[in-house]
């Protein structure tokens, strides 16, 4: 539910929240030491030279430790409670397994306190439940996919995204993907039942650049902006007079910037094909 605060300043007038409906216990909602890690070091930086511009640490925040692998085989748990993940877009779960053993788990649409959670060969098909992507049948959604088997998933894992089974051939999976790209996944990879939940965190306004800044953006000064160092820039930089690059002369819009065409044979349909 999106939460509107009052004007009292400028930066406050635009700003929601977005306000969970979940009820916990006080002592659920205790973040537990270990499944969390100092989050240290620094952030777009490689070598200590920037890497990737306008980013750092922000706020500071510990790293909650989240189980793609779904590896808990066989094994029942039930969800303790449902709780905010500074780290990522989407809730986190907090699932109690029978043998005494905390994991954090994705929080699908649907899946409340109390809810029971399985992963396997031959699980029922309810929210949460994660399996191979052979025994799915056509139509479901799907989130937290493995690129490979046993490797953790990889796919599907921002607020409000699902991907569908659409046809099963051979040893293939065909899985459309929210960007409209159609692929073909090994049946063996597993995947969790449900959509991501918190589909509202797309609807929500930041209102000032410092609350951009405590979620780790920086300030980004336009090319045409800038005196010397972008080629935009300079005293004559009123209009572009080309088109737009980055600092280093590549195109910055509309260029193609994917490399790995030996996995160009698994994609059924491209997302930038006529829909």
């Amino acid at each position: 539910m999106i939460k509107q605060v009052r004007p009292t300043s400028p930066g406050r007038r635009a700003q929601t929240y977005l306000k969970s409906g979940n009820e916990s216990t006080k002592s659920s909602r205790a973040v537990r030491k270990k499944l969390t890690v100092a989050s240290k070091g620094p952030v777009g930086r490689s070598a200590g030279r920037i890497s990737v511009q306008c980013r750092h640490r922000g706020a500071k925040k510990r790293y909650r430790i989240i189980d793609f692998k779904r590896s808990k085989y066989g094994i029942e748990g039930t969800v303790e409670s449902l709780e905010h993940d500074p780290n990522r877009s989407c809730d986190i779960a907090l699932v109690l397994y029978v043998d005494g053993d905390r994991r954090y788990i994705l929080a699908p649409i649907g899946l409340k306190i109390g809810s029971k959670v399985i992963s396997g060969e031959s699980v029922d098909i309810l929210t949460g439940n994660a399996l191979p992507l052979r025994q799915i049948p056509v139509g479901v959604p799907v989130h937290n996919l493995e690129m490979y088997p046993k490797a953790g998933g990889k796919f599907i894992r921002g607020a409000g995204t699902a991907a569908y089974v659409t046809a099963k051939e051979g040893k293939y999976v065909d899985i459309k993907l929210p960007s409209g790209e159609i692929k073909k996944f090994l049946g063996d990879c597993y995947g969790t039942i449900g959509q991501v939940g918190n589909e509202e965190h797309k609807l929500v306004s930041i209102g000032k650049a410092g609350r951009a800044f405590h979620m780790g953006q920086r300030p980004k000064t336009r090319g045409k902006a800038r005196s010397d160092g972008h080629p935009h820039g300079g005293s004559y930089s009123r209009r572009i007079g080309r088109q737009p690059v980055d600092k280093w002369g590549n195109l910055a819009k509309g260029g193609k910037t994917r490399n790995r065409k030996h996995t160009d044979k698994f994609i059924v349909k491209s997302r930038r094909s006529a829909k």
